[in-house]
């Protein structure tokens, strides 16, 4: 009887433990792993490759791990720049009740500490891939952390964030989009 009793009390908390709810980021402008939109491709003058409209995709989160104090938000290529990869958004510090960015809200700066991304910004650029290169993989990673919201100091390279962060963070979790011109 003891045996059965000890199996139905596992077996429940491993019930309740698989009915928590998953950190989860997505967004309503692109699915996991498809092709964004041209107007989220970065538009820099004088650099033909960017020929979308520099608008930054809608992203929302939810259930992030308890005592999450502040996001943080990064958005990488890792085989832009002939592999050495490109920092498309280093953003942290954002407030733990905020649950969402809206379309445009990371081109503009808004509601985040911004770091130095590969082009020398504190917001979004959009992607830039050299034509004929195929579709580019675009890793939208949120991290939830311990650190009050105003802990970082603005300016932080996407290494130096993560040196930061050591020690600090959560939970993760992630979005691909992807992006090619001439697609």
């Amino acid at each position: 009887m003891k045996k059965i009793v000890l199996s139905a009390s596992l077996l429940l908390c491993a019930s309740a433990l698989s009915a928590a709810p998953v950190f989860t980021l997505v967004s309503p402008d692109f699915n996991d792993n498809a092709l964004l939109a041209k107007k989220f491709a970065g538009n820099t003058p004088g650099n033909v490759s960017c020929t979308g409209e520099g608008i930054s995709p809608a992203l929302g989160w939810s259930s992030p791990p308890a005592l999450t104090k502040s996001f943080a938000l990064t958005i990488t290529d890792p085989v832009g720049a002939k592999g050495l990869g490109v920092d498309h958004l280093v953003a942290y510090n954002i407030a733990p009740q905020q649950t969402q960015f809206s379309q445009g809200e990371l081109a503009q700066g808004k509601g985040f500490t911004g770091g130095k991304n590969s082009i020398g910004t504190q917001r979004y650029a959009g992607p830039c891939p050299p034509a004929g290169s195929g579709a580019h993989h675009y890793n939208f990673t949120l991290i939830a952390t311990d650190l009050a919201p105003d802990a970082l100091p603005e300016g932080l390279t996407r290494d130096a964030l993560m040196a930061r962060l050591k020690g600090h963070v959560l939970g993760a979790t992630g979005l691909i989009g992807r992006y090619g011109n001439g697609l």
